[in-house]
């Protein structure tokens, strides 16, 4: 099972304005230009984009500032007149909306209605839930809202295997809450969400990687995902979550027992040209691997997006990235590019 379902790709492409295949085509173009002459040139708005529901969450994982009550940022709700501006701004270039950064997205009581806007703009819309708040009523209205891809975070198929990463979760409610949205997929005949089972490969679920198959099709969903896990400390590894399967593994084990990343940091970086984080107080991040807005390329509060896409910050930040991505902090540890099945 992969990534590729043929529903969820056509659905996508049915999205695709002339507006936004030019956009996208500018961005590309740009990006291999870039390349080509070794210096950041910029054309187009970006193809993907990720907002941040919430920072809250009700799990506690190992690896998740989140869950850990970590940030140095502040802990908030997105707000749907400060996501609904923003998205009157983009929406005619943007393509694929990500529903996610940080938190747990169904804690934000405005997110589905979120959802919808965007829908009704013709923007494929994903999200990412660990499904503890997919009640009956709320699955419905999941469905309801448009929304084109629910990822549900399932990594255990055992409640004693399933905790080990999911500090504080209950499978039985994730397993309900899958049946609950695909129930309502059936009852209103829907094609959307595509519902995907994503299990985060650590080291002690490795050997359930086939139970989660044979659940996925019990349950129903529409396909599994198999995720490589971040590990912040991967050198000690101290909660001993890498996997000892390689091929799913982001880092390579050495001789002396420690570890290294596989990812050889190369000086270029498709996500910074086509995607970008807004978070949910409305600052600029370049991607996903910038947990704590560390690098905060601008402030949707006193800018526009458009703006803020081509301003210094960006540029400067798009520099450096080309001539010493190794100093970056927020790519000592990232995985774009990086072949995930390999030995």
């Amino acid at each position: 099972m992969g990534r590729f379902h043929w529903h969820d790709s056509t659905n996508l492409l049915r999205k695709l304005t002339w507006r936004r295949a030019f956009n996208a085509l500018q961005v590309w173009s740009s990006y291999r230009l870039s390349r080509l002459l070794n210096r950041p040139i910029q054309w187009g708005y970006p193809v993907s984009l990720s907002f941040e529901p919430t920072t809250s969450c009700n799990l506690r994982c190992p690896e998740c500032p989140s869950g850990l009550r970590e940030f140095t940022r502040p802990t908030g709700m997105l707000q749907k007149s400060f996501f609904e501006k923003t998205i009157d701004e983009i929406h005619r270039e943007l393509l694929y909306l990500i529903f996610y950064f940080q938190g747990e997205p169904y804690l934000n009581p405005d997110f589905l209605k979120m959802v919808r806007y965007a829908a009704d703009k013709k923007i494929y819309t994903a999200t990412s839930t660990n499904a503890h708040y997919l009640t009956d009523a709320k699955a419905k209205e999941t469905v309801e809202s448009g929304l084109d891809r629910l990822i549900i975070s399932i990594d255990g198929t055992t409640q004693d295997v399933y905790q080990q990463y999911r500090v504080g979760g209950q499978l039985n409610k994730v397993l309900e809450g899958a049946r609950n949205m695909v129930k309502w997929k059936k009852e209103l005949n829907s094609k959307t969400p595509i519902v995907v089972f994503q299990f985060l490969v650590v080291k002690p679920n490795e050997h359930q990687l086939n139970e989660v198959k044979q659940l996925a099709k019990e349950v129903g969903v529409d396909d599994v995902w198999f995720k490589t896990a971040q590990v912040y400390d991967y050198a000690n590894d101290p909660n001993q979550l890498i996997p000892t399967l390689g091929k799913y593994s982001r880092y390579r084990k050495n001789a002396d027992g420690t570890h290294t990343p596989k990812n050889k940091l190369l000086n270029h970086c498709w996500k910074l040209w086509h995607a970008n984080v807004i978070t949910w107080d409305g600052l600029v991040v370049p991607c996903c691997f910038d947990k704590d807005a560390l690098h905060r390329l601008g402030n949707l509060q006193v800018q526009s997006f458009k703006e803020v896409w081509q301003n210094d910050n960006y540029r400067q930040f798009r520099k450096e990235l080309m001539t010493s991505r190794k100093n970056i902090d927020i790519c000592s540890n990232c995985s774009e590019g990086l072949k995930v099945w390999e030995d």
